[in-house]
């Protein structure tokens, strides 16, 4: 779970991430002084509460407020100390727009993160899984079955490259211009590329196993064989019957 604290009365221009998080963690501390201090991890854009009792995991994602712009704020990257703009109920409002437009988006969202854990692609990201399944909506349409729009989403990777970029409507002009392998644009942050830390090399092997997994998918569609369905998702995929 993601839970975002905007920040507010803070000059983004003298804050960085080390000074939030320290304000995050004691306040965390405050919050729950019955937790140990070990449950509290510093993330790289986040810190990170650990309940034992439940296995959830929260990262608590600190963001200085922008006093000009309703929303928006300020988000810090634990590595390069780099800002970027964000604003978090435009982006649940971007999946709330997708969700109307195909019921089963999430589910789908859910199937290429189980595929890409399958795959061990980790440079594939959640988000960029879920702009990818955004964008495939967008152009393709929600028409067919599951199975159907799933491989949609195996072969755009596939037959792209993921060469093209890949922005949306909400985008706001200008938008930025990147040198990155694969350019996926933030919707709420028109100069914030979510894929930017993808590699040339990881780039190729996203779009091999993309092609692979879309060739064992439409096999399995074909056959209704499950076992090939455990090749794209892993051992323990199963289906329920219908009632």
């Amino acid at each position: 779970v993601d839970v975002v604290f905007y920040v507010s009365g803070r000059n983004v221009e003298q804050e960085t991430l080390a000074t939030l998080t320290d304000t995050i963690y004691d306040l965390l501390i405050k919050i729950y002084p019955n937790k140990d201090v070990e449950d509290f991890q510093i993330q790289r854009k986040a810190a990170t509460v650990a309940f034992v009792g439940s296995g959830l995991s929260v990262d608590i994602v600190p963001v200085i407020e922008d006093a000009s712009k309703p929303n928006y704020g300020w988000q810090f990257d634990i590595q390069n100390g780099s800002k970027m703009q964000t604003c978090a109920p435009c982006q649940i409002q971007f999946v709330r727009d997708r969700k109307e437009a195909d019921k089963d988006f999430r589910t789908l969202v859910r199937l290429a993160k189980r595929w890409r854990n399958q795959a061990e692609l980790k440079p594939l990201k959640s988000f960029a899984i879920e702009l990818i399944m955004a964008y495939v909506l967008d152009t393709q349409g929600s028409d067919g079955s599951i199975e159907q729009r799933f491989r949609r989403f195996l072969h755009y990777i596939a037959q792209s490259g993921l060469k093209d970029v890949i922005s949306f409507p909400e985008n706001a002009k200008p938008v930025g211009s990147f040198k990155d392998p694969v350019v996926i644009i933030d919707p709420v942050s028109s100069h914030n590329n979510v894929a930017a830390r993808i590699t040339e090399t990881e780039r190729k092997e996203i779009v091999a196993a993309a092609t692979e997994a879309w060739e064992a998918a439409h096999f399995a569609s074909a056959e209704d064989d499950i076992d090939a369905w455990k090749e794209v998702f892993g051992p323990r995929f199963k289906v329920e019957e219908d009632a």
